[in-house]
């Protein structure tokens, strides 16, 4: 065959494969797609008549609407939510719940629900914060503030080895803790709010949970450089043994350790009324239980199904130790209440984020600066005027009370707060700008803890000995007045000289009533 005849035929098979090609495209191929469009019709339509078939023997459509799941875990403070009160709610929105416990691995949890296996979870805000550092991912939204640990958790030590905070600066001490849980997160305040510049650099011996610090403490002598971080009731049964004692609890630290409802961004974009009324449901539960007794009671039924029983006394020290945030601290929390001094959840955020990087638990902030992506505040402004039970909630405060001249001169000593040096003028009591710049961040420190604040002044040793000690109580006074102009409670703060040391510097001492 000739190349020219091989070409033509060439051509020509070309030309019919095209063709073949383009009839498929525009003929046959949509009509197989309409066939197996058919085909699914038909099986769904099969389906249908099937379920009116079951309907017409004795079935019936389900109350339910909706399925929500929540992860948590076994925390007591999160009783609420397993109570029938919250599934009743629940029931009568048409909503059913389903509740997983995870044990607290909160990196799933926070998986979960990116990958929509989970739709709402609960969890501490350092937890959270910690969890999308790690995902270096924002996937979930905060709905609602559930609760505060004000002594749930602590630091307990036998009291003749570390009688207060400062006692802890060794490079001995051993914090006995469970990592990435909130006694992790408290001693790490505890590291940046009070001087310890003695520790190791890695102080932590980390333990499965609560229970294993326990029995790492039965296991120890009175001897040992070890301070164990754990919750309640744990903190109750140690404090059987009266050589042990609190050297510093979750009280003391306003909004340090917050536990938060949070959905995911797809399921608050797809279901967002069905959060709004899980997030009603859960306060109207919570009302339900705003009596000391019933919460007490509540509490020792939740542990009892878990198979962890409670006496009375540990259930009552555990419900002294949680702030269960009713329906107006909410709103206070997002602003929404401004008589109420309460701080605004983005502030609590940023703090709690400012904590984990500067003690190196996370690397950097996953919200780069931006602590208002990390919450929601619509859900709660649609509940503006919800009252549950027809009652609006009192804004409880955390203000401290004024202390008689007696009391001040009683204080306990807890610890030296981490402060900055300041520089004054040599011979006067006026602070240089670059002190008044380091007392600008002492404030924030400061009105995070619920202590009260010693300010005492020093001054050299030469000359007028007596001037001097006029001095140093001279330069205490001047900051006080300073730090009270820019917020810090009149009512928990006194400016005192001691003798002249030498020192020119002004410390501060955290103190507490005795008990």
């Amino acid at each position: 065959m000739s190349k020219a005849k091989l070409l033509v035929a060439s051509l020509v098979w070309l030309f019919l494969f095209a063709a073949a090609v383009l009839c498929w495209k525009l003929f046959l191929a949509p009509v197989v797609e309409v066939s197996q469009q058919e085909q699914e019709r038909i099986a769904a339509e099969k389906a249908r008549q099937e379920r009116e078939e079951m309907l017409r023997r004795g079935g019936s459509d389900s109350h339910y609407k909706t399925q929500v799941k929540i992860a948590l875990d076994g925390f007591s403070g999160y009783a609420v939510f397993r109570s029938p009160e919250f599934q009743e709610e629940l029931r009568q929105k048409g909503i059913k719940l389903d509740l997983e416990d995870d044990g607290a691995d909160y990196p799933k949890r926070l998986a979960a629900l990116k990958d929509g296996s989970t739709d709402m979870a609960v969890f501490t805000i350092d937890a959270l914060v910690k969890a999308s550092a790690q995902a270096e991912d924002l996937p979930a939204t905060i709905v609602a503030i559930v609760d505060e640990t004000v002594g749930a958790d602590a630091i307990v030590t036998y009291r003749d080895t570390f009688p207060n905070v400062d006692a802890l600066n060794t490079p001995e001490t051993k914090f006995v803790l469970t990592p990435d849980s909130p006694s992790e997160t408290l001693a790490r305040v505890v590291q940046s709010r009070f001087e310890l510049d003695q520790l190791s650099e890695d102080p932590f011996i980390r333990v499965k949970d609560a229970s294993a610090v326990f029995e790492r403490y039965n296991a120890a002598k009175p001897g040992d450089k070890l301070a164990y971080v754990l919750w309640e009731p744990y903190v109750t049964q140690m404090l059987k043994n009266d050589r042990v004692h609190v050297v510093v609890d979750s009280s003391r630290f306003p909004s340090a350790i917050v536990d938060v409802l949070v959905a995911s961004d797809d399921f608050v974009a797809k279901h967002r009324e069905t959060v709004v009324d899980v997030v009603r449901a859960y306060l109207t539960a919570n009302h339900a239980f705003h009596s000391t007794d019933r919460r007490i009671q509540l509490v020792m039924e939740d542990a009892a199904v878990s198979g962890a029983s409670l006496s009375k006394d540990e259930a009552t020290r555990l419900v002294e130790g949680v702030w269960w945030k009713n329906t107006q601290e909410n709103l206070a929390h997002i602003g929404l209440r401004s008589q109420a001094k309460l701080p605004h959840l983005e502030d609590m955020i940023a703090g709690v984020t400012r904590v984990l990087v500067e003690s190196g638990s996370i690397e950097k902030d996953p919200t780069d600066g931006h602590p208002n992506y990390l919450y929601n505040d619509s859900i709660l402004n649609d509940l503006v005027n919800f009252h549950p039970g027809g009652q609006i909630e009192e804004v409880r405060g955390t203000a401290m009370p004024k202390l008689t001249d007696n009391q001040w001169s009683t204080l306990v000593p807890a610890g030296t707060a981490r402060s900055p040096t300041l520089v004054f003028a040599r011979g006067t009591v006026q602070l240089t700008e670059r002190s008044r710049l380091l007392l600008d961040e002492l404030v924030g420190t400061l009105q995070s803890t619920r202590y009260y604040v010693i300010v005492r002044g020093n001054a050299s040793r030469r000359g007028n000995l007596e001037a001097n000690a006029r001095l140093a109580e001279e330069r205490a006074k001047e900051v006080e007045r300073y730090l009270v102009e820019k917020g810090v409670d009149t009512d928990r703060i006194r400016a005192i000289g001691v003798e002249p040391s030498g020192s020119t510097s002004v410390s501060f001492v955290l103190g507490e009533l005795p008990y």
